[in-house]
């Protein structure tokens, strides 16, 4: 944690203009528009940004969301300058949110990460508590951005409940785990994931899932088996999401692997 970086609220025009560089250097792509930026600060969204003196280096952006019933912050982009990645401010940005959103009157904020990115997963589930039991295929469609292109863009949607047991208390189980994927190494060294003849492995009560370390040194290297990973995973997430389950935490090796965790939802204290 850096205590010579600030994290405040933005809603300046100079400000979301300084988040608009940020993002554009950052995601290699057009900025969302200024009109569209401030009309949502303005409307029940949330912009955080994270300062070195009067520089932004990160940023959070959401606006307000709506589905089934249930208001929520829909948490659209966090980003970091690469020089200041590995930092921890990503987590403070996130807690910053999570205070004012809950002076708004928020319970649950969601967003959607890329499901091969473990050091996202980590954050979002152990460092967080956030849980994952939506999976969405392609959600984005095509993207040609430097860490999206060349595969499709799905993504796990992530439920943080800001006030309940799970989130206040840092709740996780006491389970065991099973592994029933196989990883091997491919010719260039790479890991690669082996599925299982039958599905008996979904009886499991606590079930551990293999994601690559690197997604984007093996997508740049072998695309081929960067693809396998997503069209594999599709299907194990898919099937763990039918079958109740939500992603609760990340197990961390020294492996080429981190392992993603997962307990059926309907144990997970999400709401007081």
């Amino acid at each position: 944690m850096r205590k010579d970086i600030e994290v405040r609220k933005v809603t300046t025009i100079e400000d979301i203009h300084s988040m608009q560089k940020l993002e554009k250097g950052i995601w290699g792509m057009e900025p969302i528009p200024v009109h569209q930026t401030i009309t949502a600060v303005k409307n029940g969204g949330l912009i955080v940004g994270a300062f070195l003196e009067e520089r932004m280096v990160g940023y959070t952006y959401s606006f307000a969301g709506y589905s089934d019933g249930q208001i929520y912050l829909c948490s659209h982009m966090i980003a970091v300058d690469e020089e200041f990645q590995t930092r921890g401010i990503g987590m403070l940005l996130k807690e910053e949110q999570q205070r004012l959103a809950r002076e708004m009157g928020y319970r649950l904020i969601v967003w959607t990460f890329d499901p091969l990115e473990s050091r996202n997963a980590y954050l979002n589930t152990s460092k967080l508590y956030g849980v994952c039991y939506d999976y969405i295929v392609d959600c984005y469609g095509k993207m040609d951005d430097g860490l999206n292109k060349g595969l499709p863009t799905d993504r796990f949607q992530v439920a943080w409940w800001i006030d309940s047991p799970r989130v206040m208390e840092k709740w996780q189980p006491n389970l065991l785990y099973s592994r029933p994927f196989t990883i091997r190494l491919s010719d260039d060294l790479y890991p690669a994931i082996l599925l299982p003849e039958t599905n008996e492995w979904i009886q499991a009560e606590a079930i551990e899932v293999p994601v690559p370390k690197h997604i984007q040194l093996i997508k740049q290297h072998n695309s081929q088996l960067a693809y396998e990973w997503r069209m594999k995973t599709r299907k194990i997430f898919q099937q763990l999401s039918e079958a109740g389950f939500a992603l609760i935490d990340v197990c961390r090796t020294e492996e080429s692997v981190q392992y993603y965790r997962f307990c059926k939802r309907s144990i997970i204290p999400l709401q007081n």
